[in-house]
C-alpha cells in the first residue's frame, strides 16, 4: 500500500541562510525521513551564490563569475547553473510523491507543472503574466518588451523512492548583475528579470508567503499549512 499523506506541509522559515549548510540539511532530512514523516516547505533567502546542477557544464560559469568572489557550489539537483541572492524567494520542497495527493500519487513531470503553475498564479496576483517555455523549466515573462525574460527558476532532485528536495526560486527585488556573469540555466544571453524590474514593489516576505500558500494549494488537498519559524 502507498503511504498516505500524514498532514499538510510544515512550513519552515529559515530567514537568510548560507546555501551549503541548507543543502546539507535538505539531504540529511531526506536521508532520515520515513513514510510517516511530514512533507515540508522551506522558505529561505540566500547570500550570493552560484549553484551547478548535477550535469551542469562549468563553462556556463563565465570569467566574471569566477573572479567575483561569489561561491560556486556543485549540487545534485537537475539543471545547469543559476544564481541565488538577497531579494529572491527560494522555497525548497521536501515532498514524498508516492503519497496520496489529489488524483493519486504525483509523477515528476506533474510535480514540475504544479510548481510552475504556483509561480504563474502568484505572478498573476501581482498583475504579471508568466508562462512556461517548452524544454526550458522555469517561468518567463509572457508579453511586452521583456517577453522571454526569465523570472523564476526550478531545479529538483527526485530520489528513486519518490522523495524530493531542492525547489524553486522567484526573483523579487535583486541585484541582477550576477546573472550576466553566467549563462543562466545554460542559455547564453538569456535575460533575467525580477518583479521590481517589471514595476512591482512588493515586500519579499509577502511574496514568500504567497508562493508557499500557492504551492500548498497546488500540491495538497487543502491550502492549510502549519508554520514553524525555528531555524534548523
Amino acid at each position: 500500500m502507498l503511504p498516505t499523506r500524514s498532514a499538510t506541509p510544515l512550513v519552515r522559515e529559515l530567514g537568510r541562510a548560507d546555501y551549503e549548510p541548507t543543502f546539507a540539511a535538505m539531504r540529511a532530512f531526506t536521508d532520515a525521513r520515513t513514510p510517516e514523516s511530514r512533507d515540508e516547505l522551506w522558505i529561505v533567502e540566500h547570500p550570493p551564490v552560484f549553484t551547478l546542477g548535477l550535469g551542469a557544464d562549468p563553462g556556463h560559469v563565465l570569467a566574471q563569475a569566477q573572479t567575483s568572489g561569489v561561491p560556486v557550489v556543485q549540487t545534485d539537483r537537475g539543471g545547469e547553473v543559476t544564481y541565488h541572492g538577497p531579494g529572491q524567494v527560494v522555497i525548497y520542497l521536501l515532498m514524498d510523491l508516492r503519497r496520496n495527493k489529489p488524483g493519486g500519487k504525483l509523477y515528476a513531470r506533474q510535480f514540475v507543472q504544479k510548481i510552475e503553475q504556483a509561480v504563474i498564479d502568484v505572478l498573476a496576483a501581482y498583475n504579471l503574466a508568466g508562462e512556461r517555455v517548452a524544454g526550458a523549466p522555469g517561468i518567463y515573462m509572457a508579453g511586452g518588451p521583456r517577453k522571454g525574460a526569465k523570472i523564476a527558476a526550478l531545479g529538483l532532485k527526485v530520489r528513486g523512492n519518490g522523495c524530493t528536495y531542492h525547489g524553486v526560486s522567484l526573483n523579487v527585488a535583486m541585484d541582477l548583475a550576477p546573472f550576466t556573469w553566467i549563462n543562466p540555466c545554460g542559455y547564453s544571453g538569456l535575460t533575467t528579470v525580477d518583479m521590481r524590474t517589471m514595476g512591482v514593489q512588493a515586500p519579499l516576505e509577502d511574496v514568500q508567503q504567497a508562493l508557499a500558500r500557492e504551492l500548498a494549494r497546488q500540491l495538497v488537498t487543502t491550502e492549510a499549512v502549519e508554520p514553524a519559524t525555528n531555524n534548523l
